[in-house]
């Protein structure tokens, strides 16, 4: 049964219920947000049921960073790569756009992983502001902004997953 509506497994072996995970399997391999810039790029880990994203670290980029990354996502046994995409607000793509999907298909050669493209307008604002309302001043956020970007990218997957109870691909 999938996840969805507060839905719940009762397992055949006893009488007691437990909850799925928002993936919809009782255990499953984390996932991992990326908020791809040119200078920097923000990670963010999923916990282990799929509920929450934790902003991560900061990786300089760099002709080496998918590599980095492949060997970040086999230490953690990241199983799907979430990568913004950015978009206008109109909708459309720019140029920023081309540059993450060549790194989403350069993720895709070299790790095991599965890269989906997801939307990310407006997170390095959400970012931003929710930092300043933790009291983090403009310098103090130029470490952890990136981190904090690609929290909201996957945490924004993760919970359309929750919600629609399936895989939501975003743009490929």
């Amino acid at each position: 049964m999938s996840f969805g509506s507060n839905q719940v497994e009762k397992s055949q072996e006893c009488t007691h219920f437990f909850f799925l995970n928002p993936l919809g399997s009782h255990a499953m391999n984390r996932v991992l947000g990326v908020d791809l810039g040119s200078v920097r790029i923000g990670l963010a880990i999923s916990d282990d049921l799929g509920w929450m994203a934790h902003p991560w670290q900061t990786l300089s980029r760099s002709p080496s960073s998918a590599s980095e990354i492949a060997r970040l996502v086999a230490e953690k046994n990241v199983s799907t790569i979430i990568v913004g995409l950015p978009r206008n607000m109109n909708g459309t793509y720019g140029s920023a756009s081309e540059a993450c999907r060549a790194f989403a298909r350069e993720l895709e050669q070299t790790t095991n992983a599965k890269v989906v493209l997801w939307d990310e307008r407006l997170t390095t604002a959400a970012a931003a502001r929710s930092l300043h309302e933790a009291g983090r001043s403009s310098k103090q956020q130029r470490s952890i902004i990136d981190q904090v970007a690609a929290q909201q990218i996957l945490q924004d997957w993760m919970d359309a997953q929750k919600n629609h109870g399936l895989e939501m691909m975003g743009d490929e």
